[in-house]
């Protein structure tokens, strides 16, 4: 939920209230971090005590100004993934390290020792394709792949790192107070931050003193960024010359401003970067708050004039300087070598695991509000989208549908039979979703709150009482997610038995999760409070929500006794978020510009594995003029999430309120939207089996094409569809960049087609999504739409074939029941091939392992850019019997029709055009 009250900012204020949250330069470790620079401080690598294990190889590094030793640990991963551990050799206490996130036991490749001397040492795994130079004296780390030097590490000598120490008042004698990492003998020591760090009325006391970390990444080649969500900002990634770092620290940010990079909901610390030829991603493990600089060097040419009159100008290629530091834990860096953006994503998946397969329902349209007043209200609305024949598939209850802001509860009045609107709801085949926050009411009457103190499930103060702060309810105190008994008892809440007036067709949404508190710091937790394993919160903020939705998703799952897929929404996420559910763009603003920067944000997170992801159409905040609306249904249903949603103090937005003409275009993109499921949850498929994001930049799709490393006012859904929002008030043409010299691309209502490579002007009316299928190409579709995803299952399909230079196409299709985890469990699937060459359309199986007894038929076939009328076409089943096919065909166009067939989707079978 979305906290309007608590900053007292109205809907019509444009931008945050800033003042409420930290710049970098008020954040004391970045300030000590950027100290340092002008320092000169240098790590040297002790490499006479190298030791290599079974899966590492370590050695010291000491700071020589302090001579206290680091212990550097190098693993070779399989897969190209190389991994960094810099620890205290013996710190006071354990530092921590961040768990659950990593998903595979990691295979190591071991690097052995190819040559060195006492001033390098160079590591080779087996295949001698990945090398590791260590240079000693000042420490550094050249990754070379191949004969090529991708990155080097503390290239730059920005290597930090602040060791535990006893409290000032705890030590016995003035020896101990020497600072190893920071300078504390300075009398700004309170500017500093070491022991205490004053941020507006609050006051950060640190029991370990200053604990940050940090080190330096040049990319050679390299001047295109993309990633570490989550902020309002372009796909790539800029230059942070002007002293303003990328922050990831989770924070509920109302209204946030758009083209910064201050931290709003989700974090994940995960960079990518991109050449022609060569695709590198940075994972940088760890869950405090993080600060991360840019700085490209671009390619400059020079002269090499010591050669005399034969003087040659050679060019420098660019290089880009990418500096983390994190506020405490330790350095534990994953370097992910490609090649390919594909590879890149294969293993960034190895590590977090892949986007967890969705229920088809939750790829239909959700329709939420803050709040739905009463069973009444949800039964119109239900009925509203049946008169007005606009499909959708959840309807949505924010927090007042609960008694008093107390999650697993009903409110008596409004909401006095829960079971009999998700039956009503259920007769429709639809679903219901409810809101379920991390702060629970103090209140000794409230039973959740009961058990939770009673077995001090609660995030506690450093004195060691409950943590309390205030929220929806008033005064809350927070569960710890981080404890896996609270999550396990957390999951139990949702049992049938238990969460009294769920029924199966409920699911869940978590929000305020960051988490969220309101009269908090920067409105969330004080970082001294402590969580399971005495660890602050300063520790793990920004996984605190991660594990929220974890335990969310496990608690759906076991409440069918693991039979069922869940569906889970969180605002707050970190790296991994995806094995949990979705995720959104929290609380955007119903204007233009949140319309047009929604599309970066969410390539953003396609890119770092969050798949599942979107905006709220019509933006949350305010009120969205008409052609506002219009334009953001366009958009949101070719978005891998599509919910409407709205505050509290909105007019009412249902789609059919703005008039017959906008009702008319809202409900022929939401049903646009259903017409493309069988590829959508194709893709998620792919997602889910082998990381493919669902919604693309350009630039995966043409990774050696210089013109798409920039462009983030289109994109690919798939490899098939080009997508180009019209986010600008009365466009009357909009300039589409339609890459690949050697593609075809077919506009997709009127199957004009261009060749790639070029830009081309669209005109478009308040009707027109520009969206392009990419020649070579089939989409699989549904030919009728229904109520919601429940009444298609048995409707037919379509296959839109785009046919290539070469006249061919390829595709597939992937379905099972949409709901269990049988296609994983029983192999219960249907994946097939579709491709067309030599004028032959052929349906394949494309897995032999899967099985499912599908009754849909093909009924319908498209094919574009066939350049003359075909004779005949048959259809050639897999009993043998040949049958003509009746077809029209348009020389106009070059496409051609095929009508009324009943070709099974499950069965092999073929179309000769003749």
């Amino acid at each position: 939920m979305e906290a309007a009250e608590k900053q007292e900012i109205s809907v019509e204020d444009e931008a945050v209230d800033k003042t409420i949250f930290r710049d970098c330069n008020k954040i004391a470790f970045y300030r000590r971090q950027k100290q340092q620079l002008s320092k000169n401080t240098t790590y040297q690598a002790l490499l006479e005590s190298v030791t290599t294990g079974q899966e590492s190889t370590k050695f010291q590094i000491i700071n020589k100004a302090t001579k206290i030793p680091l212990l550097a640990e190098i693993y070779g991963i399989e897969r190209n993934i190389f991994r960094l551990k810099i620890n205290e050799e013996a710190p006071l206490k354990p530092r921590y390290e961040v768990p659950d996130v990593i998903t595979s036991k990691l295979g190591a490749v071991r690097l052995v020792s190819c040559s060195g001397d006492a001033g390098s040492l160079i590591l080779a795994n087996g295949k001698g394709d990945l090398k590791c130079h260590i240079t000693a004296n000042p420490f550094k780390i050249d990754l070379e792949f191949k004969k090529e030097t991708v990155l080097s590490i503390n290239s730059l000598g920005q290597l930090y790192f602040e060791h535990l120490q006893i409290p000032q008042k705890q030590r016995a004698t003035k020896g101990n107070e020497e600072s190893t990492a920071a300078d504390t003998s300075q009398e700004n020591q309170e500017d500093l931050g070491l022991w205490e760090e004053k941020f507006g009325k609050f006051v950060d006391v640190k029991a370990n003193g200053p604990s940050s970390v940090g080190l330096d990444f040049s990319l050679y080649g390299f001047e295109h960024l993309y990633g570490i969500p989550q902020h309002a900002e372009s796909h790539q990634l800029k230059n942070t010359r002007d002293g303003d770092a990328y922050r990831l620290y989770n924070l509920d940010v109302y209204g946030y401003q758009i083209h910064d990079k201050m931290g709003i909901y989700g974090s994940v610390p995960y960079l990518l970067a991109h050449k022609q030829g060569r695709t590198i991603g940075i994972f940088w493990l760890n869950a405090s708050e993080t600060l991360v600089e840019i700085n490209t060097e671009p390619a400059v040419e020079y002269t090499l004039t010591q050669v005399g009159p034969a003087a040659a100008k050679q060019k420098v290629g660019c290089r880009t300087d990418v500096r983390w530091m994190s506020e405490s834990g330790i350095i534990d860096v994953f370097l992910l070598l490609g090649p390919t953006p594909s590879d890149i994503f294969k293993q960034y998946s190895y590590l977090t695991g892949t986007q967890a397969m969705p229920p088809l329902f939750s790829l239909g349209y959700h329709q939420c509000r803050w709040n739905y007043e009463d069973e009444q209200d949800v039964k119109a609305v239900d009925a509203g989208f049946d008169e007005h024949d606009i499909p959708y598939d959840v309807m949505w209850l924010d927090i007042e549908h609960t008694e008093g802001k107390k999650y697993f509860t009903w409110d008596k009045k409004r909401f006095a039979n829960p079971k009999r609107m998700q039956e009503l709801l259920r007769s429709k085949k639809r679903k219901l979703v409810v809101i379920s926050d991390p702060h629970i009411k103090v209140d000794p009457d409230y039973s959740v709150y009961a058990k939770a103190k009673e077995e001090g499930f609660f995030v506690r103060t450093p004195q060691g009482g409950d943590f309390e702060g205030v929220c929806w309810p008033g005064l809350s105190s927070y569960l710890d997610f981080t404890s896996p008994k609270v999550r396990e008892w957390y999951s139990s809440l949702f049992d049938f038995p238990v969460y009294q007036g769920s029924t199966d067709i409920l699911f869940v949404w978590n929000d305020m999760n960051e988490p969220s508190v309101f009269r908090g710091p920067e409105l969330t937790m004080q970082k001294n409070a402590i969580h399971y394993g005495n660890w602050e919160h300063r520790e793990l903020h920004n996984i605190y929500g991660f594990y929220q939705q974890m335990a969310t998703a496990e608690g759906l799952i076991k409440r069918s006794q693991g039979k069922e897929r869940p569906f889970v929404l969180s605002r707050s996420f970190f790296a991994g978020s995806q094995k949990y559910g979705a995720v959104w763009t929290g609380d955007n603003t119903a204007e233009w510009s949140y319309l047009k920067v929604s599309i970066p944000m969410l390539l953003t997170l396609s890119i770092s594995g969050i798949s599942f992801c979107g905006a709220d159409v019509g933006g949350f905040i305010g009120n969205p003029e008409p052609e506002l609306l219009v334009r953001w249904y366009q958009a949101g249903a070719y978005q891998p999430f599509f919910r409407g949603h709205a505050t509290m103090n909105t007019k009412r937005r249902e789609p059919w309120l703005f008039g017959e003409e906008h009702t008319r275009l809202i409900r022929e993109a939401i049903k646009e939207r259903y017409t493309l499921l069988p590829y959508l949850y194709s893709l998620f498929y792919h997602a889910h089996m082998s990381s493919e994001p669902v919604m693309r930049p350009l630039w995966i799709e043409f990774p050696d094409e210089l013109e798409t490393f920039g462009v983030e006012d289109e994109y690919m859904l798939g490899s098939a569809l080009l997508v180009h929002p019209v986010t600008e008030l009365q466009a009357a043409m909009v300039d589409v960049f339609l890459p690949g010299p050697n593609e075809i691309w077919y506009d997709s209502k009127t199957f004009a087609h261009w060749k790639g490579g070029c830009t081309v002007k669209i005109p478009v009316a308040l009707d027109t999504i520009p969206v392009f299928q990419r020649g070579g190409s089939v989409v699989p579709i549904k030919t009728t739409v229904g109520k919601s995803t429940g009444w298609m299952a048995d409707s037919p399909y379509g296959l839109h074939i785009a046919l290539s230079t070469k006249d061919s196409a390829v595709g597939e299709l992937y379905l099972d029941d949409g709901h269990s985890f049988q296609y994983l469990h029983q192999k219960q699937f249907l994946h097939r091939k579709l491709s067309f060459s030599s004028s032959v359309l052929i349906n394949r199986c494309a897995d032999e392992r899967g099985h499912y007894p599908s009754k849909c038929k093909v009924e319908q076939i498209l094919v574009l850019g066939l350049q003359k009328k075909p004779s005949s076409v048959t259809t050639h089943p897999s009993d043998g019997k040949v049958q003509p096919a009746a077809f029209t065909y348009s020389a106009r166009t070059s496409t051609l029709s095929l009508e009324k067939l009943s070709l099974n989707i499950g069965d092999d079978w073929e179309v000769h055009i003749t």
